[in-house]
This record gives structure tokens, sequence and C-alpha cells, in this order.
């Protein structure tokens, strides 16, 4: 474990002390070495269970993509920041990449960590970084408006959790993940029982975010800067869907009952916020929505307690991960091209830049789930679950898949097709940069598909 955080937390002076035209490059290397050390974390021993054991800190099946996918993101978000932070001062940069490095300190100690008091306190500390890198390096107006809803939607979610964790560790005597699946199950009989059900879960779904709480994602998506926008869909939307896979093993007997309306939620949302996918105007936005239509089924997956759901829930968090950071990524390039993320005011960029339009196509393809991408995997075996546990929400689950399958290719027209605007005059060429930020995104969810048992969780 401590082999990737104190490199990691020894990133921070290198960012401060490096010279002004190294910047960039040194940081860059330095965590795409992290990013290639932390891949040492998939090859754990052969029986599922906890490995890399530290005191504090530990790996297992559920927390090592997760993690691995932390690791790997830092170097791909200082690669698309490069150009729209060149014009700010030098210490502002320092900044920015010290920010994106604290972030990745907090993930890891949240994903690693094996305590759960550890866990909600670094859950804690990931807002501080990501509030300050919206409402400072922000692109409109709006940015302190969606700081302020991503701040208070968070903090009002998780300060119920903090009450219910300390009523949990007054009762079981400890909050170690490692022994808290050994002790005995509580009688969870009254209301306040209820209410403590509750109480864990509600930080995790505002997180995720559920349809109902969702407000503030659409709106820090938007504001963020493009490094905040990757790490807001890549990682932080994750910390919701690992923190409900963890509580749920201690709230067994009461969720059968009372996860009928949060399923419900979850699956309603899949279809709703694909149809406001459908008539998005902007880009950005097109995009947040599809990821909260993707956390739904994640949500709909970890609520029903089944191997194969919780399987696909982590896959798909997993290949959403990638995905959606791949799509926010392009729409920067649009963005930094056409300084408009409106889609009809930018339009017909295959005539202009044809690469750019095969990765389009390529990551329109995987948001959508096309055979044989994680994507799918995940959102099949979600479904699948979800049939067998009642088969009416196969309407819904259907009716989202068709969808998101038309607002993906909505989203692909309405940027690359038909005749390039007139107002469209002088467009920089793509850079290699570009390129290689795609590839880096896409190129791992490729290699998934001849190795899936690394992101199967505890069925592999």
């Amino acid at each position: 474990m401590l082999k990737i955080l104190i490199p990691t937390v020894m990133l921070l002076p290198t960012i401060w002390l490096a010279p002004p035209q190294r910047l960039w490059s040194t940081s860059l290397l330095y965590s795409l070495i992290i990013a290639v050390a932390s891949l040492s974390w998939l090859k754990a021993p052969a029986e599922t269970g906890w490995a890399f054991l530290t005191p504090y800190m530990a790996t297992d099946p559920l927390s090592t993509p997760l993690l691995v996918l932390t690791c790997w993101l830092l170097p791909l978000m200082i690669l698309a920041s490069q150009n729209h932070t060149s014009s700010e001062p030098i210490n502002r940069q320092r900044m920015y990449i010290s920010l994106l490095t604290s972030l990745q300190v907090f993930l890891i100690m949240a994903f690693g960590a094996t305590e759960v008091i550890m866990f909600y306190v670094m859950f804690e500390a990931t807002l501080i970084p990501t509030l300050i890198i919206i409402t400072r390096w922000g692109n409109q107006t709006e940015r302190l408006n969606a700081g302020t809803y991503f701040l208070f939607y968070t903090l009002a979610g998780s300060l119920p959790l903090l009450v219910a964790l300390l009523i949990l560790q007054n009762s079981t005597g400890t909050l170690s993940l490692l022994t808290l699946q050994y002790t005995p199950a509580m009688e969870l009989v009254t209301y306040a029982d209820k209410l403590w059900w509750a109480g864990c879960l509600l930080a995790f779904l505002v997180k995720m975010p559920l349809y109902g709480a969702h407000l503030w994602l659409p709106k820090a998506h938007v504001e963020a800067p493009i490094a905040g926008s990757m790490i807001l869909a890549a990682v932080l939307l994750k910390l919701g869907g690992y923190g409900m896979i963890r509580m749920m093993t201690m709230l067994e007997p009461l969720t059968q009952q009372l996860s009928y309306p949060f399923i419900i939620f979850a699956l309603w949302g899949v279809i709703m916020t694909g149809s406001i996918c459908l008539r998005q105007t902007d880009l950005k936005s097109l995009i947040a929505y599809s990821s909260v239509s993707h956390m739904g089924l994640v949500a709909a997956g970890i609520l029903i307690q089944t191997p194969w759901a919780l399987s696909g829930a982590i896959i798909l968090m997993i290949a959403h991960g990638l995905t959606s950071s791949a799509l926010f990524c392009l729409a920067n390039t649009n963005y930094e091209r056409t300084h408009s993320r409106t889609m009809v005011l930018a339009r017909g960029l295959q005539m202009a830049l044809p690469l750019m339009t095969s990765w389009w196509f390529i990551t329109s393809l995987a948001n959508l789930a096309l055979p044989p991408l994680p994507n799918l995997m995940g959102e099949l075996m979600i479904i699948a679950s979800l049939f067998s546990w009642s088969w009416w929400t196969l309407a819904l689950t259907g009716t989202g898949t068709l969808i998101t399958a038309a607002y993906s290719l909505y989203m692909f027209l309405m940027t690359q097709r038909g005749p390039v605007p007139p107002h469209i005059i002088a467009l920089d060429p793509t850079y290699s940069r570009e390129h290689l930020l795609i590839t880096l995104h896409l190129l791992p969810l490729l290699l998934l598909i001849a190795k899936p048992e690394l992101i199967w969780g505890w069925t592999a």
C-alpha cells in the first residue's frame, strides 16, 4: 500500500520544486510511473480475501480495481489540463496539479481503508480539493452556485452516516471491515433501526447519485474544468457505490423490505435521465446526465444483493469510469477549439478533424454498451439479476438501454456529422497529446475484454 501512497505524497514537493518549463512533463512522468506501479495490486494472492495488509489499509477484490482506476486517472487529468491552464501564472498551475494529487491521496486512503471511520473521513476530505477545483477553475459564472450545491448535498447526506457509524461502533464494539463481517447479526426491528438503515445508505445514494438527489451532479460537471469533470465522473461517483457495497453486509435483514423504493427510484431514474439526455443542448450536461443513468443501474444492482448483481455493479463502475471520463475529454477538445459547449453551434467536425471522429465513435459505442466491452458485461449481469428478482424490471431496464443507445448516437451525430457551420473558420489540428489521452482511456477498456476477472470482484 505504502509503495504507492508515499510516492503520491512526495509528488507534492516535486510539483512545487520543479522548474517552470519542466512542471507538466515532470508531474506527468512521475504520476505515470505511480499509475504503472499500482498495477501490481491486481496480482493478488489466489484465494479471495485481503491482500497488501498494513495496520490501517488493505486491498481486496472489491477495492483493487477502484484503487488502480484512481491512480490511472491522475496522469490523464494532467494530460488533459495542460492546454487550458497554460496561460495562468505558474503558481496557480502548481496549485492546480497539487489539488489533483491531494485528491488522489485521499482517494487511495478511502478505498484502501480497513476502518470505516477512516473511510468516512477520507470520503469527506475529497470534498475540499474538488470544491476548490470547481469554484476556482470552473468555466462559467455559475460555478459558485454549482460548488454550493455540491457541498451541501454531500454534507446533508453524510452527516446522518457519521451518527449511524457511531451507533454501530456502540453496538458492535468494532468498525474494522476485517471483523465487522463476523459480528453477530443485529435484531433490526424498531423504527429507530429503520432510520439507522436509511442513515447508513443516504450519504452513498446522494454521492452515486440516486435519481431525486442528483441535482448537484449536472451543475458540478458542467461548471468544473476538465480535470474536475474527469475525476468526478470516473472516481468520486464510485465512492458511493463502494461505500454501499461495504455497508450492505451490516444491514442484512432490513434491506429486503426497505430497498424497494430505492430500487424503483434508481430504475425510474435510468429512464428519466436518459430522456433528459435526448433533449440536451449542452454537450457536457448530456454526458453528466448519462452518468446519473448508468449509476442508477449500479445502485439497483447493489441493492438487490445477489453475487451476480454485485459483480455487474463493480464491472459497470469501472467501465463507466473510463468511458465517461473519455467522453468528457472529447467534449473538452471540442470546447478548446470552438469555445462553445452548445451542440448545434459546433457540428460537422468530421470534415475538419477526421481522426477525432473515430475516437468519438468508439467512445459513443462504449457508452451505449456495445459487445464485447465491459460496459455490456456489467449491464447484462445487472439486468439479468434484476429480471430474476422481479421480471417487471425488464420493462424499465429495457427501455433504459434503448434510450441510452438513442442519446449516444444523437450525441455522436450532433457533434460529428452534418455541414460545418460557417462561423467555424480556423480550427487547431488535433494534437498527439489528445490522441494519447483518449488512447490511455480506451486501451484499458479494450484490454479488460481479454481478462475481465480482474474487475469481477469476489465472484472471480
